[in-house]
């Protein structure tokens, strides 16, 4: 009998040091309470009851419990009432969440979308407050929808102590962000990717969750995985994520739109898809088969940052990834991004299920969508235009005196703005910003007494834009 006691005691013992059991609720501001609201740790996931009551045993390695926001209703992401996480405490056991009703209908909704602002000193301030006027300036113009705002990380360069201001700066626009962390938001030079998260879990709580806006299911995953050794990091989720991520997807119907936002990008082109490329590691997911499968059975959109440039991947029929040129353009070392992108924000309209995009250039027209050049040293006697957010699904023309000449062909290339802005890294306080090469350039020869030169873009939605330029 002493012995099974023993061994009772000590099934006990190991249990409690592995798990913490904590229940709460999930109500409304007016208090009534909301059924089916998914509840999580970051490792286990459950359900409020008819009630919104919950009951879970948290991980011991968990710091937060939090919130999978139900459609039409609004967390707040930095504080008040109504936090969609809470710090888990050996001293407390009951944690209750507060959501405000949605005044708008949230099935037709807008997202800004942003990526790597990477403030690094605080001179960069005012250039970040010209970027959130223009941010301000758009959202006044769109119509009633509601719309929210979400940073793919790098929201800084390293100096967490920024934080504030740049929360206060990108405030200005009067929309609530969702944030992802990104590989300058990591706490560095610990001994282990779990401590990794420190700075950024103090500003923005957990550093993966999932919410949900009209018919869309939203998760934001961490893939930067620190690999113990100075800064360094690759692209990669760990088990616990995976795990978690699984269990979330269990309460999304297949078919739904799940919208997945990261730092790193899954895949930077097909070849990287069919063969594993160790030189690139820091750049793309290496495990992102796992992710493919897990979001195969879903219209799945992806979302990443971190190269600076602009990118569009059709992965499989179900799976599209998007790459989002940098606000910060080249590091605040101009206007461009290095693949001559200009530095801006994208933003998405979701309708139900179906979604729509275009990219704004900060400080541009809406209809700024190409930069053309005409006899460039590089290009003499041809039309050259970068069509930054290309994809497949677009249409580029050359048209000479009102009639079209060809369809322009695709090349690979600098940009020749992006070029000559870079072309001297020590003169830029950034040494390392450089004009990367992009697949998003397009040519054609100049016919000889030809007078009005035209380009004519018609992007997958159809809409059409046109240079014309008079010789």
């Amino acid at each position: 009998m002493k012995k099974i006691i023993i061994c009772f005691l000590t099934i006990v013992a190991a249990w409690s040091a592995e798990a913490k059991d904590i229940k709460g609720t999930v109500k409304d501001t007016e208090g009534k309470g909301i059924a089916g609201v998914v509840v999580s740790d970051g490792l286990n996931t459950v359900l409020t009851d008819s009630k919104g009551r919950f009951r879970m045993d948290a991980d011991q390695d968990s710091r937060f419990v939090f919130i999978s926001t139900p459609s039409g209703y609004v967390s707040s992401t930095l504080d008040g009432p109504t936090l969609f996480y809470k710090e888990i405490s050996d001293d407390v056991r009951k944690y209750d969440f507060f959501v405000s009703k949605n005044t708008k209908d949230d099935t037709n909704h807008n997202i800004i979308v942003i990526a790597d602002p990477q403030i690094s000193e605080r001179n960069e301030l005012p250039d970040l407050q010209k970027h959130s006027d223009d941010i301000t300036a758009f959202v006044k113009g769109m119509d009633g929808d509601y719309t929210f705002g979400l940073c793919l990380g790098d929201i800084v360069g390293w100096d967490h102590t920024i934080y504030p201001e740049y929360n206060e700066i990108m405030s200005g626009a009067g929309i609530d962000y969702r944030y992802v962390i990104g590989n300058h938001d990591m706490t560095n030079y610990g001994r282990s990717f779990e401590t990794s998260m420190r700075n950024y879990e103090d500003m923005y709580g957990p550093a993966w969750y999932s919410f949900n806006v009209g018919d869309v299911h939203y998760v934001v995953l961490n893939d930067n995985f620190y690999v113990g050794r100075d800064y360094f990091y690759i692209g990669y989720l760990d088990e616990r994520q995976l795990s978690w991520l699984e269990k979330d997807l269990s309460y999304v119907p297949e078919g739904s739109r799940v919208v997945v936002s990261m730092h790193i990008p899954t895949t930077l082109d097909k070849s990287d898809r069919d063969a594993f490329q160790y030189g690139v590691i820091g750049d793309n997911l290496c495990n992102k088969p796992a992710l493919y499968a897990m979001l195969e059975p879903y219209q799945t959109l992806i979302l990443s940052g971190h190269m600076h440039t602009a990118d569009y991947e059709q992965i499989s029929g179900n799976i599209t990834e998007i790459n989002i040129a940098g606000l910060c353009g080249a590091w605040w070392c101009g206007e461009v991004c290095i693949d001559g992108s200009p530095a801006g924000y994208k933003v998405f309209n979701m309708n139900g299920s179906d979604a729509e995009w275009i990219y704004k250039g900060s400080g541009h027209p809406l209809d700024y969508q190409m930069k053309v050049y005409v006899n460039e040293p590089d290009y003499p006697g041809q039309i050259v235009a970068n069509v930054w957010d290309y994809d497949p699904s677009w249409k580029v023309e050359y048209f000479e005196d009102g009639v079209k000449v060809c369809d322009m062909e695709r090349f690979k290339a600098q940009d020749p703005l992006a070029k000559e802005l870079y072309k001297d890294p020590s003169s830029l306080k950034r040494t390392w910003v450089y004009a990367a090469p992009t697949e998003n350039m397009f040519k054609a020869a100049i016919s000889e007494g030809a007078k009005k030169l035209e380009v004519r873009v018609t992007d997958r939605f159809g809409r059409v834009y046109i240079k014309s330029i008079e010789k």
